[in-house]
């Protein structure tokens, strides 16, 4: 006798997903861009969070990239760029962002790093001493009567100024302060001589200097707008007025950074990120003419100088971090001195790095590499200099 089993049940058909579709075009969607007009499938009506996500992953790639990134940029010279040039590009982050980020917040550290007072002695966060030329030693150096007297003026502050220059070695932007310092008292002190000589020759007498309110000086007089202006005869009218609007601005700005230097220190900071950018393209030229046998496209060129520049302002930021922990727990000097040790050695390791990453690229020997980055460090430096004189002016009349 034979037991009769009903057949077991169909299992459940699963219902078809929805077919998505553009809310633009109507385009059947393969992903979250249609295919067809391109629109994204994620608009602005949506939670706010993740807006934000969105942004910051848009803006700087602040994701898992960042952390594939930042250890071969800071530790392993050429790694980066060899990667891209290899194609492995989507793993890490893009050497124009990581370059902007990374220069935004280096230099909006060194802002906040130190403050100058307003008789330029105290820079905060390490203790040092920023030494001014004072104003009566100004005064006796314009208004000096003998060669002998000028000479040892000039001496007097041009020692005091190498001082300070030694103690701010590590503090962005100062050096470049201390070099036009000391220019200045270098030519106010040719200035003097000569006059004192032209006196002594023709027996006129000496002329009385003066002394310096702040005040732009142009043919040998004060500027003014009206009675004194900047006129450039091969120039159009529309430049002249330009340039002698400029001045004004510049005019009022001295005596406002009389008042406060930090003006000036804020002001310049926050121009050298846009001065950096503009001298990405002419370094990637020079390592152009450099390696121009190695037939590399320019594009490949400023990849390189993007991710040194990246590297640079990435040890910047470092460096700050580390001099302000060290500042912070100077009373425990077990942890102050290994971070102390730690940001001298970076400093070391910056050049080291850089001589590293242009061997690693352009796989050329140690005595032709040596040569180039020689070469390509000095005609680089004269960029910087120029560009970093360039801000000053700029910040000058912008501030």
């Amino acid at each position: 006798m034979s037991i009769e089993t009903s057949p077991p049940a169909p299992a459940p058909v699963p219902e078809a997903a929805p077919v998505r579709r553009c809310q633009n075009c109507g385009e059947v969607l393969l992903g979250e861009h249609c295919y067809a007009c391109g629109q994204p499938t994620k608009g602005l009506v949506r939670h706010f969070s993740s807006i934000i996500g969105d942004f910051m992953d848009s803006v700087f790639e602040l994701d898992s990239r960042i952390l594939r990134t930042l250890g071969p940029l800071l530790f392993k010279p050429g790694y980066l760029t060899l990667e891209y040039f290899a194609g492995r590009r989507v793993r890490y982050v893009s050497p124009v962002r990581l370059f902007v980020f990374l220069s935004l917040f280096a230099f909006f550290a060194s802002r906040l790093s130190f403050d100058i007072d307003r008789e330029g002695v105290d820079v905060q966060g390490e203790g040092l001493a920023v030494v001014d030329v004072d104003e009566s030693r100004n005064r006796g150096l314009r208004n000096a009567t003998t060669v002998e007297e000028v000479e040892r003026i000039r001496d007097e502050a041009l020692a005091a100024l190498g001082e300070a220059r030694k103690e701010t070695a590590n503090v962005p932007g100062a050096g470049i302060g201390m070099d036009v310092a000391r220019q200045g008292v270098i030519n106010e002190a040719e200035r003097r001589i000569k006059a004192i000589r032209h006196s002594e020759a023709t027996g006129e007498p000496l002329p009385v200097v003066q002394e310096n309110d702040g005040t732009i000086s142009f043919n040998g007089t004060p500027w003014h707008a009206e009675d004194n202006p900047v006129n450039v005869a091969w120039l159009p009218d529309a430049v002249n007025k330009k340039i002698n609007d400029s001045a004004g601005d510049a005019q009022a700005n001295m005596k406002r950074i009389q008042q406060d230097p930090n003006l000036l220190k804020d002001a310049f900071l926050s121009t050298v990120p846009t001065t950096l950018f503009v001298l990405l393209p002419l370094f990637a030229l020079l390592l152009k003419i450099a390696y121009v046998f190695k037939r590399r496209l320019y594009m490949e060129h400023l990849i390189v100088a993007l991710h040194s520049h990246a590297f640079l302002c990435g040890s910047l930021l470092v460096v700050l971090v580390l001099d302000a922990l060290a500042t912070w727990t100077a009373a425990l000097p077990w942890l102050s001195l290994p971070l102390g040790w730690a940001e001298t050695a970076l400093l070391v390791w910056m050049p080291v790095y850089l001589l590293l990453m242009q061997k690693r690229v352009y796989a050329q020997g140690w005595l032709m590499t040596l040569f180039k980055y020689c070469v390509l460090g000095t005609c680089y430096f004269m960029l910087l200099s120029f560009g970093a004189a360039g801000s000053l002016l700029v910040s000058l009349v912008v501030m």
